[in-house]
């Protein structure tokens, strides 16, 4: 596959008798999304937060071309932060970035996701599309090649479903790879541009 940005081989993950991961293997390449699919307990987030480094595994190993941005499931914005300062926390403390450059960054990332005039709000504020949105600029906040998202539609009404599945698709353009965990059978059959399923801490 050309231009391959993330590669996961063989991860394994037990908790307690417990197989979570047994034997992981996936690649996605720039210009992908790449769904996995299965039932509450298979193992889909655990691969996420696996490849973010949030979750130590056994055995395997994951190679990443540059940074992981990640999306949780609940979004986890920081409440007493506005959507800006959410935004701009990582690029600041973490890469050094400063404070009028994080700035400049979140509202040009706001900006594309239609939220800008929402920037001072805090998280309590937003609805969950806004929340939702915000959450992504702040994953891409550091310019992650990769973006895990976790659930992604969970918290949305189908109109903003389709919005999101249109500004995954404005990602994908960027030459970006997306890594999903869903339920959602139709969101990911309209706009996944691969589909994994996954039982048993297994991808078929």
């Amino acid at each position: 596959m050309n231009d391959v940005v993330l590669t996961v081989d063989d991860l394994h993950l037990r908790r307690g008798p417990r197989a979570v991961l047994a034997g992981v293997s996936l690649s996605v390449a720039r210009g992908e999304l790449v769904a996995i699919m299965g039932p509450s307990g298979s193992g889909k987030t655990t691969v996420l937060r696996a490849i973010a480094g949030l979750e130590p595994y056994e055995r395997g190993h994951v190679a990443v071309t540059g940074r992981v941005g990640m999306v949780f499931q609940f979004h986890y914005l920081f409440e007493h932060l506005t959507a800006m300062q959410n935004i701009c926390l990582a690029p600041v403390h973490a890469h050094g970035l400063s404070p009028d450059d994080a700035r400049r960054r979140a509202h040009e990332l706001l900006s594309a996701f239609g939220v800008d005039h929402r920037a001072e709000a805090l998280p309590r504020q937003l609805s969950g599309g806004e929340a939702q949105r915000v959450a992504i600029a702040r994953a891409l906040a550091v310019d992650p090649p990769v973006l895990l998202m976790d659930e992604p539609t969970a918290s949305l009404d189908p109109a903003r479903r389709s919005e999101l599945g249109e500004l995954l698709q404005g990602l994908l353009q960027q030459n970006r790879a997306l890594l999903m965990a869903t339920h959602d059978e139709d969101f990911a059959r309209t706009w996944a541009t691969r589909v994994l399923r996954m039982e048993n801490g297994v991808l078929r």
